[in-house]
């Protein structure tokens, strides 16, 4: 006998304004027990204002939200958590001067509970990790995480708390294939016992193979939903964006000189984290050199080194065929090294400057913008307008604090500063983090752009579709050591898979025939 669907989540016409810009323009939207709903929508469409709503850190203008029927009070987070709703923010809201159990902990136990309950917290996060496939440990300080593990964090907090619903912002966005994969299985089976999610993601063949169905937000509005059974990858698409989106064609590079090498570079360990091992890399003129490999197996390494962050312990970095003696992050940036950081709220921008001051961050001194010490104003909200408009930012305008910004219309900010600038050579490290298909292409296309200009660029991300798409020469990365260099069509991703896990580099892999 069938019963009829319950219903565990209702979004009742939800406004919700900041200054003069809409955010949520009157959504609704019902999610069932047991039943998994995609949200989807380019950047700056209100999908994580909604979802902040919903979690009670925001407080809508007006409308509802109810849970299992009972309506929770506005702007009340802890009313949320106690009614079984979680969430896995998009940017990571974490402590790094506490351990992953604090985190983890934190705010879920009674202060007056003898020992604070640290032992049967400890057991059930360590139970936790091995269910859900997210290996981190309790007792690692989170700050000495790589950006992965600290996602790992994230989901473990809200599993945690024995959530009913569960909202996903982009909880891939950091993890292998293989991660995401074992945790959809996990997370099938709490499907099964009743648990509710809200699946945010870009990723639509992630949406594809989880959700039940999908909704779609455009410019703060719900545009439709379709189940997912009866849809596929473009026409949901079409459906973000208003049209087709097409990805850029890559045509065969041909590339230059070496702009700039690592030769032979080895730095020490930070943490859980290897350093390099005498690692060599030649970033070409008109060339993208793509690396892939699982999150903290020396990315970030490689990226400080090329932008002046991290000096070797030994080997040596050559520019323009000269041995650099002193490598800093300003001697970078005047060497003509642009530079898309990771972290687009820890190194990529300042969240209480506005657009302006974001725009010009790196290049405030340049002439363009200053004179004998005195900012040009005018010709910096230029330059910002500029940026605002070319790259579709989505703000009120450039006065704007940046930190009121989506994620992906803080990338499409930094990308502009970098692009912008006609660079020698591009550090794009995770360049398309957090955005939406119709950006995504965007990006792909200014650094195919960039690299036609003779520019050279590096493409750190662990998106291997990404990476075998965009790169002419793919390297690997794994505890520190760099496969080869592949060029293009020449490895399945079944192969590279097997060099991510490091299998490679001890027997090699056979090329692609």
């Amino acid at each position: 006998m069938n019963t009829a669907p319950v219903e565990a989540l209702a979004l009742d016409a939800i406004t919700k304004r900041f200054g003069e810009l809409t955010a949520n323009d009157a959504v609704s939207l019902s999610v069932n027990q047991g039943e998994v709903v995609a949200l989807l929508g380019e950047n700056g469409a209100g999908k994580t204002t909604l979802m902040n709503i919903l979690f009670g850190q925001y407080t809508a203008d007006s409308g509802a939200v109810r849970v299992f029927g009972k309506t929770l009070p506005p702007g009340n987070s802890r009313a949320a958590l106690d009614e079984g709703v979680g969430m896995v923010h998009q940017h990571f809201t974490l402590a790094d001067n506490l351990t992953v159990q604090e985190n983890i902990t934190l705010g879920a136990r009674s202060l007056f509970s003898p020992g604070l309950g640290r032992s049967a917290a400890r057991a059930r996060i360590v139970d936790l990790s091995r269910k859900f496939h997210l290996s981190v440990s309790p007792d690692a300080r989170v700050g000495s995480l790589s950006v992965g593990e600290r996602q790992r964090v994230e989901i473990l907090k809200a599993l945690y708390r024995d959530v009913r619903i569960l909202i996903l912002d982009e909880p891939t966005a950091v993890l292998t294939p293989q991660e995401t994969d074992d945790l959809f299985a996990t997370l099938r089976l709490a499907i099964a016992d009743g648990l509710s999610i809200i699946f945010i993601s870009h990723k639509l063949h992630e949406v594809m193979a989880i959700a039940d169905r999908v909704v779609v937000l455009r410019h703060g509005k719900m545009i439709g939903g379709v189940d997912t059974q009866d849809t596929d990858k473009n026409a949901l698409a079409a459906m973000m964006m208003g049209t087709e989106a097409t990805p850029p064609k890559v045509s065969p590079a041909t590339p230059g000189a070496a702009l700039l090498e690592l030769r032979s570079v080895t730095t020490a360990d930070v943490g859980s984290v290897p350093g390099l091992k005498s690692v060599s890399l030649a970033l070409q003129a008109g060339q993208i050199v793509g690396l892939a490999g699982v999150s903290g197996n020396g990315q970030a390494a490689i990226a400080d080194v090329v932008g002046g962050l991290l000096h070797p312990a030994s080997g040596e970095l050559v520019l323009n065929q000269e041995a650099v003696r002193r490598w800093t992050p300003r001697n970078a940036v005047q060497s003509g090294i642009a530079r898309i950081p990771e972290d687009r709220h820890k190194t990529g921008t300042i969240a209480d400057f506005d657009l302006v001051e974001n725009a010009i961050l790196e290049r405030y001194k340049a002439p363009a913008f200053s004179k004998a010490g005195w900012l040009n104003w005018r010709k910096s909200r230029a330059f910002a307008d500029g940026i605002i408009d070319k790259y579709d930012v989505r703000c009120p305008g450039a006065d704007t604090p940046i930190r009121l910004l989506s994620g992906g219309n803080m990338q499409k900010l930094i990308l502009g500063r970098v692009l912008e600038a006609d660079p020698q050579i591009i550090l794009a490290n995770q360049p398309v983090r957090g955005l939406d298909i119709g950006a995504v292409n965007y990006v792909h296309s200014q650094l195919l752009a960039a690299r036609a200009r003779g520019a050279a660029v590096l493409l750190i991300s662990e998106d291997l579709d990404e990476v075998m798409a965009l790169a002419d020469i793919i390297h690997v990365i794994a505890d520190g050591r760099l496969s080869p260099g592949f060029a293009r069509g020449e490895m399945t991703p079944a192969q590279l898979g097997l060099w991510m896990a490091g299998q490679g580099f001890d027997k090699g892999v056979a090329h692609a025939s």
